[in-house]
């Protein structure tokens, strides 16, 4: 590892977490140079729902590259964009009934939230945009304004104006319908909140701590926006592509975004991302906003065939069987720990335990890893294991997995109260 310690900045996060050379992947595995295995809860962030060198994307990756297919397109018009968008539209856009314009912004997620709060506030002539506690949605200049946690957040490199923050669903934890009280703030005008171009949300806060918003908070803030003539913009870039059972995360509740972005796996494990924008709001001047990378051809070749999964409701009803499963393990060990005041949190295949103790589910995590199982974190002071598999993980590798994860907290407690009861003698 002293390759990485001398040459690799210190910003790097992950290899932290999990301090090992990892050398191939398949599935839901990861194997190491000394070919260790690892059961992989990680998914890239939430990039490889479709698992790591999903052979559908492979093949035809080898297939474009050996045909001299092109790599790299600004946005021009190529064959692999064209089967994407048509491929898009049929499968995904067209059986919703939905009506948006596609732009491609790149190539990763933050460039897709930066295109929406740009174009919203270009459509709207307002510059302010609501944002929601614990919110994430990136780290450049203008997705950090509408990101909530603090440890990204410094006086010195952000800019605060034009962002106001209102509590997300059930924020305070007592019942509290929070879009009311956002209602009250937009409907005085004393304020202090001028109206906003946009509302940006995600309906599940991944990094926040795996926090759900409600179908009827979700209906009753797009209401909120239709009223005060406000943009709703839904980040759908980790919990969509399938993540919840259905492929965009808003269906259940049966909102009609004005904006959404979506990066992550709709690349099928490549670097894409995109705005879908309803029509009349694209109005956009030829090269007004532009980018190198967007539009990555190679990701596109590979979007096109994991979007094939959702040709039929397959994976939907596998997604929604493992949630059982995975949901009642959680329970089962929220019962068996219930000393440590546990909280499971999820929808889908994205699901939290909350422990409230500072530092136990790093200690959880970091024992998961010595035991063959990548599993990271949630929440402002990281207090939520964060259970996020591809969606395609083998029943009998998921509950593997889910029994690691019981062997390692109660390894990471028996090992307090070890040190508890040697602290008393």
């Amino acid at each position: 590892m002293r390759i990485f310690e001398q040459l690799e900045s210190q910003v790097r996060s992950y290899v932290r977490h999990f301090p090992t050379i990892f050398n191939r992947a398949k599935g839901s595995m990861l194997y190491d140079e000394q070919e260790n295995e690892y059961i992989d809860f990680f998914a890239g962030a939430g990039t490889l729902n479709y698992g790591h060198n999903n052979p559908l994307v492979n093949e035809a990756l080898i297939k474009h590259i050996q045909a001299d297919g092109i790599l790299h397109g600004l946005d021009k018009a190529t064959s692999a964009k064209k089967n994407f968008l048509e491929k898009f539209y049929y499968t995904i856009m067209q059986p919703r009934h939905m009506e948006y314009k596609l732009q491609f912004s790149g190539p990763t997620g933050t460039n897709a939230v930066e295109t929406a709060l740009k174009l919203a506030r270009m459509v709207k002539g307002r510059s302010n945009v609501i944002a929601f506690t614990n919110a994430f949605h990136g780290l450049t200049m203008g997705s950090m304004a509408v990101t909530g946690n603090s440890f990204y957040r410094d006086e010195a490199f952000i800019n605060r104006a034009n962002v106001a923050f209102m509590p997300y669903d059930n924020y305070f934890r007592d019942g509290m319908d929070t879009s009311r009280y956002l209602y009250k703030f937009l409907n005085d005008k004393s304020s202090g909140i001028d109206l906003p171009a946009a509302i940006i949300l995600e309906t599940i806060q991944a990094e926040g701590g795996i926090n759900v918003a409600s179908d009827e908070w979700l209906r009753n803030v797009e209401q909120l926006c239709r009223d005060f003539d406000i943009l709703l913009i839904v980040d759908d870039i980790q919990v969509g592509n399938g993540r919840t059972g259905s492929f965009f995360s808003f269906e259940k509740a049966g909102i009609h975004p004005d904006i959404i972005t979506l990066s992550k796996s709709v690349g099928g494990g490549l670097p894409l991302s995109l705005v879908m924008i309803k029509p009349e709001l694209d109005q956009w001047r030829p090269g007004e906003h532009t980018g190198t990378f967007r539009g990555n051809n190679l990701a596109f070749v590979a979007a096109a065939e994991v979007l094939s999964y959702w040709d039929n409701e397959n994976l939907s009803q596998a997604v929604i069987y493992k949630e059982e499963l995975l949901r009642k393990e959680l329970e089962k060990m929220a019962e068996k720990y219930k000393d440590y005041s546990p909280e499971v949190r999820g929808r889908g295949l994205i699901y939290g335990l909350h422990f409230p103790e500072n530092g136990l589910c790093s200690e959880v995590s970091s024992e998961a890893f010595n035991r063959g199982l990548l599993i990271e974190l949630a929440g402002a002071d990281d207090e939520v294991l964060k259970f996020l598999p591809p969606l395609i993980i083998e029943e009998e590798l998921l509950i593997k997995g889910l029994g690691i994860i019981d062997d390692s907290i109660q390894a990471v407690l028996d090992k307090k109260e070890a040190m508890l009861h040697g602290d008393q003698q």
